[in-house]
């Protein structure tokens, strides 16, 4: 074999290698650091031994991670510069490297390296072609190995014109549609027609819109592939699939029908569905259909019940439904009206997510009842995908095409006598609630009558879900059901706060919280009795029976007293003597983290209470309240308490809100933490790891992870959500004390306005276009405002009027501008050049509006129909920043100009928002 590097390069780099996975920090940090000198030194010749050592080592372990390592290196960012490794190699290396990695995918053996050779070589075919540096070998090679009498080197073809579809885009369509049908066909090999099917799919979703009507032809070969595959192979394909259906939904749909019937064998209904339901009867009694639910011996007819080798074809065939499913949901979520259009789709897949919901594992129950919710170990058997396809599919679809079919089988389901079907039934309700909550709230009756009898069912998994159940609808049908069915609701949660088991119990006081969010006050008051004395009794340590109350009741007990006590304002105050003595004392002994949650949930209920009763009933308890705070605030911080920082800033802000102007003593305890919290800088980390494989780094507590730019950047949310948090509280803060906030006033205002374009969280920046006029009020009263902060606060505002590019932050900027100039006396305390700034951004703004709704007027109409919801709402935020545009001008002049094109960028909108979901429904 010929050698590109000198013998003793590759020597050392193999030891550097070796030491690079070793488990030893030191050990690896010496060799990375290693291999970063060589790299400065001399790194086209490190690059090549390194491929090199790729096609020689022995270990096919050595042979990934320097295909790995080779990749990460040529495009990491160099340090002060954006340039990468590949762009310092000349020419002769650059050559040298390409044909170094064309011999290896040439003639690797090992089918768990190939993947490893192929994505390295896709990425440097990629990167030289956005350089203006085609690799013409590797196509060349690439053809001439479709060819190959070896199927290891067909598939890895395949997996490379998967992986760079810029080898075939420019081609003659007709000729790469035959090099892919050749692979789909490939007769030796299931891994070759997978790879082909990659490749076709890529192909598919890269190509222009004038070719794709060309290569309509190559999805008869696609889907041609699917009916032969075993239960083993088929999920594979069919998630190959999906990003197609995502990206290109329009080429399915001449094959809809045919795939419907193929879908429906796969998800394997079996009975007579019985009669369809009709938009006037949606919901047909249990009684009036044949249906048996779920289907008797529903299979492929593989391995009996009891056989070993059924419980392997029963996960093979769990995996196919999973995926038939995710792709008929993607079809359905990228085209709803073209699916709609397919009679029985809907339908076979509402069934498919009910038959899945309803096969919960038997004999968890005991382990279940004695789980904490937070640590369940029945979770990970849940079937949970199905639960949220459903969720998927309804909030796709709506209420008129997804509820008939759902509450076809729904009754049915519930009267079953297999508990989990009935539980099942349950969560389906709870699952289509939020996408069909127009047309199912003409049917609420209906649904309350079917749910409110499963609270005395005799399995406490099935009144559990109930639970679930009614919160879930409380929180989609906000005060819709709250209003209509208080009476029906609460004669069953209320009862069920006393379940023997804790879980339920739970639950049920979990379920009112939602109830109590949507809830009238008036509605709320004659139940709030029996509400409470059963909360008490929750939270009780002793319990009524001696037995000891578990942790996760109490805390449950703590947060619904809150909402409650939130929900009837000052009529709790009755109850405030009862539960506020016991809040204080678990703020003061219960000590030692196994009751952290407990301490800050009391807190949190405790500032509430505060609130709803008022500052004359809660004054004799606030100073002992706030001594509990002051001393768990300068208490040492656990490091295992993330959460305590975040609920002391809200209980204080509570506690403000409760005692108002009084709070002002308290300002020097609270400001300094709040204000070095709202000053947070974003926290992002790019993770560079030399000995990190392709796999995702795993999201850290706190951390949200995404790729960019071919790395892994990490983005401490936890602490901008702190962030937020002070925004909010310097709201709370400034719009109760006002002029009293005066002495924090220069500090505020030095955050708030760089804030304004802090894009890592909207509410950052809502916030602080909430504080500007609030801020500039403080001063007013206070006398303490400054010419320099007027002119400061007004040029940074119209500076982000003028470049913001989301529509309902630019309304939230005019209003803050607008309410500015009223807190200062007009414009005329406005200097000229602060206003023209202001009507220039607005000039800028109204010509990108009127240009953005005049390209979504051109849109074809099946492609508007099917974004209607979207573009609607869009819409309307633009529409409330127009009126906010209005109102500024007409402060400024009540007869400007720009107030007529105004109306002109409004009359060219769509003008869907009086759409409703029954219309939409229509569609198909």
């Amino acid at each position: 074999m010929e050698t590109v590097v000198p013998s003793e390069v590759t020597a050392e780099l193999t030891q550097i290698l070796s030491n690079l996975v070793l488990g030893d920090n030191q050990i690896r940090s010496n060799a990375e650091n290693a291999v970063n000198e060589r790299l400065a030194t001399s790194p086209e010749l490190y690059m090549l031994a390194l491929a090199q050592f790729a096609m020689s080592a022995d270990k096919e372990v050595m042979r990934s991670f320097a295909l790995v390592l080779l990749r990460r290196l040529l495009f990491r960012t160099q340090p002060n510069t954006s340039m990468t490794l590949y762009d310092h190699l000349t020419g002769p290396a650059l050559a040298a490297l390409e044909r170094l990695l064309l011999r290896i995918l040439a003639a690797e053996p090992s089918p768990a390296v190939r993947p490893k050779a192929v994505d390295t070589i896709c990425d440097l075919a990629n990167n030289s072609m956005g350089r203006g540096k085609p690799w013409h070998a590797l196509q060349s090679q690439a053809f001439s190995m479709t060819q190959s009498d070896d199927p290891n080197a067909r598939e890895g073809a395949y997996r490379v014109l998967a992986g760079c579809p810029n080898l075939i885009l420019d081609l003659d369509v007709a000729t790469v549609i035959g090099l892919l049908q050749k692979g789909l066909q490939d007769s030796q090999s299931v891994e070759v027609r997978l790879a082909a099917l990659k490749a076709s799919t890529t192909y598919l979703s890269s190509i222009e819109t004038h070719q794709l009507a060309q290569s309509l032809a190559l999805m008869y070969p696609i889907l041609d592939t699917l009916p032969a595959l075993s239960n083993t192979h088929l999920p594979k394909f069919l998630a190959a699939l999906t990003p197609l259906a995502t990206s290109s939904p329009t080429l399915f749909a001449p094959h809809l029908p045919a795939l419907l019937s193929f879908f429906s064998a796969l998800l394997a209904p079996t009975a007579d569905p019985g009669p369809t339901p009709t938009v006037a009867r949606p919901f047909p009694s249990s009684g009036s259909s044949a249906f048996t639910f779920p289907p008797p011996n529903a299979g492929d007819g593989k391995g009996g019940k009891g056989k070993e080798p059924a419980e392997e074809v029963d996960e093979e065939r769990e995996e196919v439904r999973k995926a038939t499913l995710e792709l008929m949901i993607s079809l359905s979520e990228a085209r709803p009206g073209m699916v709609k259009r397919v009679s029985g789709w809907v339908t076979a897949v509402v069934r498919g997510c009910l038959e899945g919901m309803g096969e919960l594992p038997e004999g968890e129950l005991d382990v279940w009842l004695d789980a904490d919710p937070d640590d369940d170990p029945t979770d990970d058997s849940y079937p949970h995908v199905y639960e949220q396809s459903l969720d998927r599919l309804a909030i796709a679809l709506g209420g008129k095409s997804v509820l008939p079919p759902a509450f076809q089988y729904i009754p049915a389901m519930l009267a079953s006598h297999d508990w989990r079907l009935r539980h099942a039934g349950l969560m389906a309700i709870a699952a289509v609630a939020e996408g069909t909550h127009k047309v199912m709230a003409n049917e609420l009756g209906k649904v309350v009558e079917l749910v409110v009898p499963m609270f005395k069912d005799s399995n406490p998994r099935v009144r559990y879900a109930a639970c679930q159940c009614i919160g879930q609808l409380c929180t989609d049908m906000e005060e819709i059901i709250q209003e209509r069915y208080h009476e029906e609701l609460f004669a069953a949660l209320i009862p069920t706060l006393d379940a023997p088991e804790p879980r339920v119990h739970a639950h049920a006081a979990a379920a009112l919280i939602n109830f109590c969010e949507g809830v009238a006050r008036e509605t709320l008051i004659p139940y709030l009795d029996p509400i409470f004395e059963r909360l008490l009794r929750l939270l009780n340590p002793a319990g009524e029976s001696g037995r000891v109350v578990k942790r996760y009741v109490q805390e449950q007990a703590i947060t619904t007293l809150a909402m409650v006590a939130d929900a009837s304002e000052a009529t709790f105050a009755k109850h405030y003597s009862s539960i506020m003595p016991l809040l204080l004392n678990v703020l003061q002994n219960a000590a030692g983290s196994e009751y952290q949650k407990l301490r800050l949930k009391a807190m949190e209920c405790a500032g509430l209470i505060a609130i709803a009763v008022g500052r004359d009933v809660f004054r004799p308890d606030s100073a002992v309240f706030i001594e509990q705070l002051m001393r768990i605030q300068n208490s040492p911080l656990d490091s295992s308490d993330t959460l305590l920082p975040h609920y002391l800033i809200a209980t204080w802000a509570k506690v403000c809100q409760a005692l108002g102007p009084e709070f002002e003593p308290y300002l020097p305890v609270v400001m300094p933490a709040l204000l070095r919290a709202a000053s947070a800088k974003a926290d992002v980390s790019i993770y560079d790891s030399m000995v990190d494989d392709d796999e995702e780094h795993e999201d850290k507590e706190g951390w949200e992870t995404i790729s960019m730019d071919g790395q892994q950047v990490g983005i401490k949310t936890s602490a901008i959500e702190e962030k937020c948090q002070a925004f909010e509280t310097l709201v709370i803060y400034c719009s109760t004390l006002q002029a009293k906030f005066a002495p924090y006033l220069p500090q505020s205002l030095e955050l708030v306005l760089p804030s304004l374009r802090f894009y890592f969280h909207d509410g950052v920046r809502e916030a602080s276009a909430l504080l500007v006029p609030m801020l500039l009020s403080c001063g007013k009263h206070s006398g303490t405002l400054t010419h320099q902060m007027v002119n400061a606060s007004f040029t940074q505002v119209a500076s982000c009027m003028a470049s913001e590019n989301d529509a309902s932050f630019l309304a939230s900027l005019y209003r803050s501008f607008t309410d500015s100039l009223r807190v200062i006396g007009g414009s005329s305390a406005l200097p000229h050049e602060i206003q023209a700034h202001a009507i220039d951004a607005t000039k800028r703004q109204l010509n990108i509006l009127a240009e953005r709704r005049k390209a979504r007027a051109e849109k074809p109409s099946a492609e508007i129909e099917d974004e209607r919801e979207d573009i609607a709402l869009l819409e309307e935020m633009e529409d409330f920043a127009l009126e906010d545009m209005e109102k500024m001008l007409k402060a400024f002049d009540p007869n400007h100009p720009l107030v007529v094109a105004i109306s002109s960028v409004k009359e060219l909108g769509l003008h869907l928002g009086e759409w409703s979901e029954d219309e939409g429904d229509e569609e198909g």
